[in-house]
């Protein structure tokens, strides 16, 4: 059985957000939303600054926490270990926002515009999947991977830092990374068992 899975390379990414705006083209979510984030650190004192940045999603958790929190069902697991949301169930509960570790999932509060009083051609069509008043997260491209391509940020990422394939093949390539590299999840000691992994 498959069980995608995503692996981050920290030292090829470059914080350009390339991934961010990927993934905001692909869902057309309104100002303000992201599903995929890039965290920005800096630490130590001139001249010896030093930048790291973290891209940070859904988790695709194996026990994922807003799948049992919901009281609405909004949430499932794939047989693939991809984690839907299905936001024609929410009513706005706001519970698994609480229970996701990651803040990984976000709320539409409002429909903003990207100008002034100005719905644009594009905006007509993207906000027709979005309604007001309920949740929002990244689904690991799920559409795009049943037709056999990449979710958007790896095929976008202009450093190859994303890596995505079947965490339980151990001949793919993310798992020959997370073994050779010692790939880590983001707080494991939480009992989850993210999808994500990150090579530092």
């Amino acid at each position: 059985m498959i069980r995608w899975g995503m692996v981050i390379d920290l030292k090829r990414c470059i914080g350009c957000q390339s991934c961010t705006m990927a993934c905001k083209t692909q869902n057309g979510t309104p100002p303000g939303i992201f599903y995929r984030k890039v965290l920005e650190q800096i630490s130590g004192q001139y001249p010896a600054v030093r930048r790291v940045y973290l891209p940070t999603q859904c988790m695709h958790c194996e026990n994922p926490p807003c799948v049992e929190s919901c009281p609405a069902g909004v949430f499932s697991k794939r047989a693939d270990g991809i984690v839907l949301l299905d936001s024609d169930k929410c009513y706005g509960a706001r519970v698994c926002r609480i229970a996701c570790p990651y803040n990984a999932i976000s709320f539409l509060e409002k429909m903003p515009t990207y100008f002034p009083d100005t719905v644009t051609p594009i905006e007509a069509i993207w906000y027709e999947n979005h309604t007001v008043g309920t949740a929002g997260k990244c689904d690991f491209c799920a559409d795009r991977l049943d037709q056999g391509l990449k979710p958007a940020c790896v095929q976008t990422c202009p450093t190859d830092a994303i890596k995505f394939g079947d965490l339980n093949d151990h001949q793919s390539e993310v798992s020959r990374l997370i073994k050779e590299r010692k790939g880590y999840q983001l707080h494991s000691e939480w009992g989850t068992n993210p999808s994500v992994y990150y090579l530092s």
